[in-house]
């Protein structure tokens, strides 16, 4: 029974649960890169699956860092369908832990021979920038 127990607690501990809470959901960070970048948002294929953003250039898929796999996946998916070079915008949203999986995505894509466009957003992405000011000095009349 101790040893369930021990089995249960270890595994809750170290295994992220698929619910665990973001900054921000993905919707976000796809909508700000998307019209940053002058694309079309939720392009939706023939097949009825969407890319995430569909640029002049680019087809791209939006996924966690821990979802590097996903990304690369759907990407060249979208690509081949589109005609588009495949891209991965990676969201980061745990600092230097998240780097492993932009490297793994990398190395995959190479491997494979696959000319993918990688890029990476922080949660400072959404943040508004905070504007610092002088504060004003009273008039004096």
């Amino acid at each position: 029974m101790k040893l369930i127990f021990l089995c249960i607690l270890i595994l809750s501990i170290t295994i992220q649960p698929g619910w665990a809470k973001r900054l921000y959901p993905e919707s976000e960070y796809q909508a700000k890169w998307c019209d940053a970048h002058y694309g079309q948002l939720e392009y939706r294929l023939n097949d009825k699956t969407r890319v995430d953003c569909l640029t002049k250039d680019l087809a791209v898929e939006f996924d966690f860092a821990n979802k590097w796999a996903e990304c690369i996946g759907q990407a060249m998916y979208y690509s081949k369908m589109t005609g588009k070079q495949p891209a991965c915008v990676l969201i980061m949203e745990n600092g230097e832990k998240d780097l492993k999986y932009l490297k793994r995505l990398r190395k995959a894509a190479y491997k494979k021979g696959v000319n993918m466009r990688t890029f990476t957003l922080k949660p400072e992405y959404l943040r508004p920038a905070v504007i610092k000011s002088e504060p004003t000095k009273p008039c004096n009349k």
